[in-house]
């Protein structure tokens, strides 16, 4: 009985608002009232000389590939997300792909180049994994794991010189 006494005036007050408040729902006498404009038939021709009152509008198609969006931070999680699956399983290849995808669409995130730089690094690309370890200690210099990736980052380059200096 009490919440009654409540809801009433509050909906009251409410439908007050409403009805005061929108100018499309004010009662209007049937002389003040404008006829529906006319339509003409889309099958019809168009009089050449008539002016021109309807432009088209450009269709609006989804960018895509190179014309995408360059931040969308929805699609990126997406990408890490799926991208961690990969490497759950092994495929590293296609985890890679995926933290390249969360890398372009949205580069000012640390958190894909980190995991790109260690699937790289478990692939053997080396120097690949150095500019990844690189540019997230670039994003991210106040990181936990900043001195550990440091560490790597040298041994990766250590093992890098070796290998060029075996190759002369």
């Amino acid at each position: 009985m009490k919440s009654t006494l409540l809801v009433r005036p509050i909906l009251t007050a409410l439908g007050a608002i409403l009805l005061f408040c929108s100018p499309n729902l004010s009662a209007q006498q049937p002389s003040q009232q404008e006829p529906p404009p006319k339509q003409e038939s889309s099958s019809k021709q168009r009089d050449p000389d008539a002016p021109d009152t309807y432009k088209p509008q450009p269709k609006k198609i989804p960018p895509s590939g190179a014309e995408a969006p360059a931040f969308d931070p929805l699609r990126a999680e997406k990408d890490i997300e799926v991208g961690r699956y990969y490497m759950r399983k092994g495929d590293l290849d296609a985890a890679i792909d995926r933290f390249l995808d969360a890398t372009q669409v949205r580069p000012n995130y640390a958190l894909p180049f980190r995991l790109l730089a260690g699937a790289q690094d478990k692939r053997g690309r080396k120097k690949d994994a150095v500019k990844s370890y690189t540019h997230y200690l670039e994003i991210y210099p106040q990181a936990e794991d900043a001195g550990k990736v440091r560490k790597r980052i040298d041994k990766l380059q250590q093992e890098l010189d070796k290998t060029r200096r075996k190759s002369r």
